[in-house]
Order: structure tokens, then C-alpha cells, then sequence
């Protein structure tokens, strides 16, 4: 039933992605070669010409880049991540060639040194310059290029900020370097690992060691996410892994969740409009997007208030939401409602009626302004 859904939710995904996708064919002086990219640039692209986008290289890209696609497209359709730009690398018949490794050091020698750099030196500058890139970037492989991905995290200045290592095919040092990289690191990073329970059984083994070496770690600014899946093979691994990955490096960009509302908002000490402040700043500061706040996040906070009877922090809330969405309704119906029950009916009355002349939002309407001003005249005679 599972691999049944996953298949659904995969094609539909790649409905939405298809009629975006472009192909390039790249001249690489450090390849002496050609190598075709694939690109898919996010919806309304040519449209909103002031917005930059994270850059999400896949590797692989020959048959991971529609799997990354869709998964980019779905999510961001319903705001659960950034919208992004998707580029493949194709490294059909090549692969060994790119990733290769000296047996001695683990690190990139000859071909795959020259692969490296033409990632970091040709590829990515040329994509920064042509589209419109934020610094956020994500490096996506399986297997060889799972392995292969993890250079760039060692150098001092690292080129990605998040790297998704599926079943990585790990080369001998690479289980000491990376937990001993991922230790000094001061400024966040987000690192993702997978494998399966019938993985290859050399792969699993060194990736479960990995795990164990990078869990041992006390860094705070690594954000780290394991997982083992049940069933999958090593080919079939990254339909599975990728959502996930997805998920657990935009989780602060997502919509307030349920479970973030019971276990952590209701439970605050202080001010929930504060914490919805810090959300979005982080979303900023990690991803470089300044978001507007979502009307689902105000409501939420709104509920949470509501809930514990911290009634004053709506004088808060309300100036906000006049801030976020000024020609609505929203933020003087949670000043009314400071007014209201910080005994000021005068002033909640006066803040409802003014509302009648603003947009309705998420389910507040005129009649609903109107009533509660009705209400407040009939019990205090204004």
C-alpha cells in the first residue's frame, strides 16, 4: 500500500514538474568535456523578478533529478519548503570517473578532483549568474556521488549549507572526516543520511557506523537527521529518503503544525508572538527568505492565546497582523479582542466597527465585526 501511494504522489509531483524543466548542454574546461544539466526553475519565475531562490544541485541527475523535482514542487506548492531551483548533473556512463578517489587519502584525485572543481569553480558560479540565486545551497546524491558530496562540506568555506546523503558507497577515511568536520562547525548546518534494512550490507554498515560517530557529537549547529527505512533496496532508497530529507531541512518553514502547537506553544513560559517572530526570523537567517507570517501561523497563535488566557499578548499580535496585512481585518479584530478583555469595551467596540471597513480574512467577516460590536453596545448601553 505504501510503495502504492508513493508511486501516486510521485507521479502526480512530476505532472507538476515537467513543463518547467529546461536542458542545458555545459562546456567544462576543468572536464575538457560537455556535460548536460537539467534545470527546473520554480512557478512564476519570470514573473516575480524581485524574488532569489535556493539552489539545489542533484547529482546523479540522470535518474535522481525527477525524483528531487517533484518532491521541490509539491512541497513548495503547499508551503512546506522554499520554492527552489533544481539542477541535475547528469553522470551517465561517467560516474566512476567523477567520483573517483585516491585509495590513500579517501579524496578526490584526477578525474574526480577535476570533477570538484568544475562543481564549485563552472557550474555553480555559472547558475549564480544566470538565475537568481539566495546563498542557501543543498547537495543531493546516492551511492558514489553520496559520498562524493561530502568534499565540499570539508573545505573551510564549505559550498553547500545542507547535504542529503543517501546509502552513501562511504570511501575508507570518510567515517572519520565527517564526523570530525561536522564538529567544528560554527554556523548551521543541516546534514541528512539514509539507508534501509536491505541496503547493500557494506553500505549499511559504514552508514550506521557514520550515524553512530556523527550522534556522538556536541554541536548545536549541525542539525542532523537519521533514518532507516524498512524494505526499500539501494535503488529503490531514494524515493523514500528524499521527502523525508525535504521535510526535516525545511521543518521551521512549515506551517505551524499540530504538534508544534500542543507540545511547544502551548507550553511556552513567555510571549507566543515572540516565538512566531524567532520562527520567521530563522527562516531568514538560514535560508535568506524574508516570508510573510502565514494567516494558518497567526490563527495558531491566536488559539494558543485564547487557550491559556494570555489575553494581553493579542495588543501584540494585533499590531503585527496590521504590520503582515494591513488591508485586512485581522489585526483589529485581535486588538478588539485585547480591548475586550482587558476591560476597555469602549475601545473594543470602536476597534470592531473600524474593521467593518477592511478586507475579510480567514473566516473574519463584516457580520462577524458588526455582531460583536452589537453585542458589546446591547451589554454596556453605548
Amino acid at each position: 500500500m505504501k510503495a502504492l501511494i508513493y508511486a501516486i504522489v510521485l507521479l502526480f509531483t512530476f505532472q507538476f514538474s515537467n513543463a518547467q524543466v529546461q536542458y542545458e548542454t555545459f562546456d567544462s574546461q576543468k572536464l575538457n568535456d560537455t556535460r548536460e544539466i537539467k534545470i527546473q526553475l520554480p512557478r512564476g519565475y519570470d514573473e516575480n523578478t524581485n524574488k532569489s531562490y535556493p539552489l539545489i544541485i542533484v547529482f546523479d541527475g540522470d535518474y535522481m533529478f525527477e525524483i528531487v523535482a517533484g518532491n521541490v514542487d509539491y512541497y513548495s506548492y503547499w508551503e512546506n519548503m522554499p520554492e527552489a531551483i533544481v539542477v541535475g548533473v547528469n553522470q551517465l556512463d561517467k560516474r566512476r570517473d567523477d567520483t573517483n578517489y585516491s585509495e590513500q587519502s579517501s579524496l578526490p584525485v584526477d578525474s574526480g578532483a577535476d570533477f570538484f572543481e568544475f562543481v564549485g569553480m563552472e557550474l555553480v558560479p555559472h547558475l549564480e549568474k544566470k538565475y537568481r540565486t539566495e546563498n542557501f545551497k543543498v547537495a543531493i546524491g546516492h551511492g558514489e556521488t553520496a559520498n562524493f558530496i561530502n568534499y565540499f562540506m570539508l573545505k573551510p568555506l564549505p559550498l553547500f549549507q545542507a547535504y542529503i546523503s543517501i546509502s552513501p558507497d562511504l570511501a575508507p577515511d570518510m567515517a572519520t572526516y565527517i564526523p570530525e568536520r561536522l564538529k567544528g562547525f560554527e554556523t548551521k548546518l543541516f546534514y541528512y543520511l539514509a539507508t534501509s534494512t536491505n541496503d547493500v550490507k557494506s553500505i549499511k554498515a559504514k552508514t550506521e557506523a557514520l550515524n553512530t560517530n556523527i550522534k556522538a557529537l556536541d554541536n548545536k549547529n549541525v542539525l542532523y537527521n537519521f533514518d532507516v527505512f524498512e524494505g526499500p533496496s539501494h535503488y529503490a532508497l531514494p524515493a523514500h529518503a528524499i521527502p523525508k530529507a525535504l521535510e526535516s531541512i525545511f521543518l521551521v518553514f512549515q506551517p505551524i503544525s499540530k504538534k508544534e502547537y500542543k507540545e511547544t506553544i502551548l507550553k511556552l513560559e513567555g510571549s507566543p508572538v515572540t516565538y512566531l517572530l524567532d520562527k520567521y526570523q530563522t527562516i531568514e537567517d538560514l535560508f535568506g527568505i524574508k516570508k510573510q507570517i502565514l494567516v494558518n501561523d497567526f490563527k495558531a497563535i491566536s488559539a494558543a492565546i485564547n487557550k491559556n488566557e494570555q489575553y494581553i499578548y493579542y495588543e501584540e499580535l494585533g499590531k503585527l497582523a496590521r504590520k503582515q496585512y494591513p488591508e485586512t481585518m485581522l489585526g483589529n479584530y485581535y486588538l478588539a479582542r485585547f480591548y475586550e478583555e482587558t476591560n476597555e469595551p469602549k475601545k473594543a467596540m470602536k476597534t470592531y466597527q473600524s474593521a467593518f471597513m477592511l478586507e475579510e480574512i480567514a473566516g473574519l467577516t463584516k457580520d462577524l465585526m458588526l455582531e460583536k460590536s452589537d453585542e458589546i453596545k446591547a451589554d454596556f448601553g453605548y
